[in-house]
């Protein structure tokens, strides 16, 4: 029979719980650990994913009783993360990822987590973002290419599918709109080609959208609701997943990596509707809500069964989700601060 997920608590009531929430890992992330071998490297960690998932897996390694170094490197330009990660047992590297000579001195790995990348800003420096998002992919490729590399990718890379079919599947023809868009299907091309040409195990992580309680989709619209702010509807609807289930799906992603590339999304389970998810909140806020404009046919929306099969079921669900975000909003829980403007229909970001 395969383990129960464990309870969840009705309200989280801090940074600490959420961070202890989001970073207890799956069975399938401790079996993972358990049978890949050596140290493992996380690019970028400090992004909003990235110091629970590192966290993540050294909890399951722990668990599993396998002796690990984890490493998390990026500039560290918060030095709080860095002592955080450390305190978790988490060893830390600070690099500047686009200088290539620091990349080729960070230390061998036999499992790699890509999370670098750029989107917020995009638009009026897109030099900068296609170097993060096309070029950085290759100079990793060529440091680690014997290595196996779960490379964090998005469902931008798609385009918008028509709704009410389960969203686009990982053979579904890619049709990105927008440079930011655009940029991370270069970020696929580049590891696909050295995948291809060097034999690096490669799996591409497409995801679409993971949530927690200072960010994400869900958390955009409880505090537009409880600021009074009308919901745009014209992107009418989504996926989200539990970030803690992204995280676990993604270590299980390593065992997966092939030549050619392993390609995956990464999705909660419903098709949301943005009006339904409104008012489910509002009324949990004890808020008005009011809408502008109406639902598309379409919306950027991604199929997860793949993931679902073979990295394991997401273990929270949407109503959980909409709770958590509800209770944490209305007890004036912290945000980081950054939007994830999931309604633009333009690719601008």
């Amino acid at each position: 029979m395969p383990a129960q997920p464990p309870p969840w608590p009705s309200s989280i009531a801090d940074d600490a719980q959420l961070d202890d929430l989001l970073s207890t890992p799956s069975p399938d992330a401790i079996e993972t650990m358990r049978h890949l071998d050596g140290d493992l490297v996380v690019l970028g960690v400090a992004g909003k994913m990235g110091p629970t998932l590192a966290r993540m897996a050294r909890r399951a390694s722990d668990a599993a009783g396998v002796t690990r170094r984890v490493i998390g490197v990026s500039r560290f330009s918060e030095p709080a993360h860095e002592e955080a990660l450390q305190a978790h047992g988490v060893e830390t590297i600070r690099c500047d990822l686009l200088d290539e000579a620091a990349v080729a001195q960070l230390p061998d790995a036999p499992l790699v987590v890509y999370m670098a990348g750029r989107k917020f800003g995009s638009t009026g420096l897109e030099s900068l973002t296609w170097a993060m998002n096309t070029w950085l992919p290759a100079v990793v490729c060529r440091r680690y290419a014997g290595s196996r590399i779960a490379a964090f990718s998005t469902g931008n890379v798609y385009g918008l599918s028509p709704v009410g079919r389960g969203g686009s599947t990982e053979t579904d023809a890619v049709a990105p709109v927008g440079e930011y868009a655009m940029s991370c299907l270069g970020r696929e091309r580049m590891f696909e080609h050295f995948s291809r040409s060097a034999g690096t195990r490669v799996s591409l992580l497409r995801l679409n959208y993971a949530t927690e309680m200072r960010y994400g989709l869900l958390v955009d619209l409880a505090r537009k609701i409880a600021a009074g702010t009308p919901i745009d509807l014209s992107m009418g609807h989504a996926n989200v997943i539990w970030q803690g289930d992204a995280n676990a799906m993604s270590l299980v992603a390593l065992a997966h990596a092939a030549s050619p590339p392993y390609v995956v999304n990464i999705a909660g389970h419903d098709e949301l509707s943005v009006r339904e998810v409104c008012v489910a909140l509002a009324a949990r806020l004890g808020r008005p809500v009011t809408f502008t404009g109406t639902e598309a046919g379409d919306a950027l929306l991604s199929n997860g069964a793949r993931g679902w099969s073979d990295l394991g079921q997401p273990q929270v669900g949407l109503a959980q989700l909409i709770d958590w975000t509800a209770d944490w909003v209305s007890r004036g829980g912290a945000s980081l601060g950054k939007p994830t403007h999931f309604e633009s229909r333009d690719g601008r970001f």
